[in-house]
């Protein structure tokens, strides 16, 4: 039975599927159901036959995506929606983006930062339109990404520049994330519909076999990041329970500085 979503929007025009997060009010921020149903749409277009190419996204002008809601308080999750180490399934999203034998596109529209921004860095191919700022936010929020989100970036953007992102939690133009490595194109903002439906119309011509057979090579030099996402995640439960680590989201809700220092020991 096909799962209800809530917090996306799944849509298929020819080969090409689109998995959109529809949270605008949160400026497309997700909860534990968004990465469920996510982890869902994935599945469901990377395995099907027909579908040559999957498009990442976000509701509106404003996100792509901006990490973990810091609002949302409720917990009146569905039944395995808190699953995974960190009580959401962040470890099984990243993977589904990997594993599925389908090119993964980010399409980035205004702000990709914190859990966005590591979204955006695993897709295979991120096109942004002129509006997109990327940066992380983690150190300054009490978490950390111990996963793709750091040893994957390294990767992409180099060691220093990829430390630079994480300690300092800037944010970066379009322009200066491509120039970096983390964007494969920018574009303007009314054009980046069409762009982004022509990459993945050529994407829908090659050999699915030929791009599967390449997406798992290019990522069998890269798993072992899986090991070390998945002690990091255990590592950052036990962080997540400390002080030091919820002083990140209650200055973020009483619009204060954070004072991590006070909590260290």
């Amino acid at each position: 039975m096909a799962m209800t979503y809530e917090d996306i929007i799944y849509s298929e025009d020819g080969a090409t599927a689109t998995i959109q997060i529809n949270r605008p009010k949160v400026y497309n921020a997700f909860r534990p159901r968004t990465v469920v149903e996510l982890i869902d749409a994935l599945m469901e277009s990377g395995w099907n036959p027909a579908i040559g190419s999957i498009v990442l996204t976000g509701t509106g002008n404003k996100a792509f995506c901006t990490g973990g809601d810091q609002s949302d308080k409720s917990g009146s999750y569905g039944h395995g929606e808190t699953r995974g180490t960190i009580g959401m399934p962040m470890e099984e999203l990243h993977t589904a983006i990997r594993d599925v034998p389908k090119p993964v596109v980010a399409k980035v529209r205004g702000y990709a930062i914190g859990g966005g921004n590591v979204l955006a860095t695993i897709c295979d191919m991120t096109i942004a339109a002129e509006s997109a700022v990327f940066g992380q936010v983690g150190p300054k929020m009490g978490s950390v990404d111990p996963g793709y989100g750091t040893a994957y970036l390294s990767r992409i953007v180099g060691e220093k520049k990829a430390r630079e992102i994480w300690y300092m939690c800037k944010r970066y133009s379009a322009r200066e994330a491509e120039a970096m490595g983390l964007v494969n194109a920018v574009v303007a903002d009314d054009q980046l519909d069409a762009e982004v439906d022509a990459w993945c119309a050529e994407l829908n011509q090659r050999s699915p076999t030929a791009i599967a057979i390449a997406k798992r090579s290019f990522n069998a030099d890269t798993d072992s990041i899986r090991g070390i996402g998945g002690l990091g995640f255990q590592a950052l439960r036990l962080y997540y329970n400390t002080a030091e680590s919820k002083e990140g989201g209650n200055a973020f809700r009483e619009k204060r500085s954070p004072d991590f220092r006070k909590f260290y020991e």
